[in-house]
């Protein structure tokens, strides 16, 4: 678990839950739990709905996360997953409810549709009180908006999302319209206003007459700019303002809604806990991600026994290919070998779904942790995250530090002796240095802010 924080008296009680997130795949909930954490609060992250003998053993929490996969999910699969967590957050009465979404806002009318989440949310009275607060960049991940246009950087030229060379391409949802006003109504989600960043130079006065204006106007959502990271804290001021635990506040978008929070409720000198160790015993990688980051990551991964799967035979059930594949995988590492599986060659998993690959990833690793435990492992891709890590047999995550920007180290929980305690990473396919899986290896110092 997270280091407990001392309640800030200005705005918390020491039993007082402060955020209750969702993230819609794994990989971004572990950002959002580590941001909680490296802003002091007491933070852990479930992997489902949770019990109330896991929220006892969890202790007070300042933050409490869920992770989810409705990134990957059709409209009617969303509502089932969501509708149980907006009913137990809705019980829970945290000040703020954080529907947690990729940084590229990337998103379609029948997969992952994050107007469908705000539906449901509010549909259990969650942000009934005031419009839904969109925060729509998140500066420490190179993403910008600017008069509602979003931006991201794709190594070090930065792009409009819709010319962006990956997520203008990507396979599953890629993102079309800059606007995100517009890209929200296409969704589903119409009424999107937008506080645009010049208003930020008022301060916060002018930036709570523009909220309030819009309100009174019947706005059902409101979009902050977000130019540069100081903007967070006249945000974070914002959404602070109108957060009360009787009628919690709906809040979509990447960590930063968080790291906005954290200006107005995180402890000042809070330990950073950057970096990682080197690791001291053998690691295991599986790498689903079809982005161009994730494929340099593997090329420069020298330090792994290399194994490609058949995707195709993998999905398709393969008891035979399956069984033999993780026997070899496990016995790789009993011998001491790194070992990175990956199943992210396009032309291999070329008409193959991706969620039936990435959960036949998810059998392929509960497989190899049982014949072999490791002390360290990792996911790369959000889809293959979210999938792969529910077929473990494990109900928690906290954080340990931050090995590169979007990318944080987890402690597993598990009721499972041979789980419990594992380190664990789960990446974003777009996140993370070229260096990044050798890193995970051999250590490396805080990663540059």
């Amino acid at each position: 678990m997270s280091e407990p924080a001392p309640p800030n008296a200005r705005v918390r009680r020491e039993d007082a839950l402060l955020i209750a997130y969702y993230g819609d795949d794994f990989t971004g909930a572990t950002d959002t739990l580590g941001t909680a954490a490296r802003a002091g609060m007491r933070s852990l992250l479930f992997m489902g709905l949770p019990t109330d003998a896991q929220l006892r053993r969890a202790g007070p929490l300042d933050c409490l996360g869920v992770a989810g996969a409705a990134r990957s999910m059709a409209p009617a699969a969303m509502r089932a997953a969501l509708a149980p967590v907006a009913a137990r957050f809705a019980s829970l009465r945290p000040r703020v409810v954080h529907y947690k979404t990729c940084s590229t806002f990337d998103s379609a009318v029948f997969v992952g549709n994050v107007a469908v989440a705000v539906e449901v949310f509010r549909g259990a009275g969650v942000g009934v009180s005031a419009p839904t607060m969109i925060v729509g960049g998140q500066p420490s991940l190179a993403r910008y908006c600017l008069f509602s246009e979003l931006f991201a950087a794709a190594g070090e030229a930065v792009y409009r999302i819709d010319r962006h060379p990956t997520m203008s391409r990507h396979p599953v949802t890629p993102m079309l319209e800059a606007d995100l006003r517009l890209h929200f109504a296409t969704l589903g989600l119409h009424g999107v206003s937008s506080i645009p960043y010049p208003v930020y130079t008022g301060g916060m006065a002018a930036v709570r007459e523009r909220v309030q204006a819009l309100a009174a106007r019947g706005s059902t959502a409101i979009l902050f700019d977000v130019a540069a990271q100081g903007d967070l804290s006249l945000i974070g001021e914002s959404l602070a303002a109108d957060a009360h635990h009787d009628a919690p506040l709906l809040a979509v978008g990447p960590s930063s809604v968080v790291e906005a929070l954290a200006t107005q409720w995180g402890r000042a000198g809070a330990p950073q806990r950057d970096g990682v160790a080197p690791a001291s015993g053998p690691v295991l990688l599986l790498a689903g991600s079809l982005s161009p980051v994730t494929a340099r990551q593997v090329a420069a991964a020298s330090s792994y026994r290399m194994l490609r799967l058949d995707a195709a035979r993998l999905a398709s059930g393969d008891a035979s290919y399956c069984g033999q594949t993780a026997a070899r995988v496990a016995a790789h590492l009993a011998a001491g070998e790194h070992v990175l599986v990956s199943t992210s060659d396009g032309s291999a998993s070329a008409g193959v779904a991706a969620d039936t690959l990435a959960r036949a990833g998810g059998e392929l690793l509960a497989r190899v942790l049982a014949a072999c435990p490791v002390k360290r492992f990792g996911i790369a891709g959000g889809d293959t995250s979210s999938l792969a890590m529910s077929a473990l047999d494990a109900w928690g995550l906290s954080y340990v530090s931050r090995i590169a920007p979007g990318v944080a180290l987890c402690r597993l929980h598990s009721d499972s002796p041979s789980l419990d305690g594992m380190e664990v990473m789960l990446k974003g396919g777009q996140m993370g240095p070229d260096d990044l899986f050798e890193a995970f290896v051999h250590g490396a110092a805080a990663p540059a802010h």
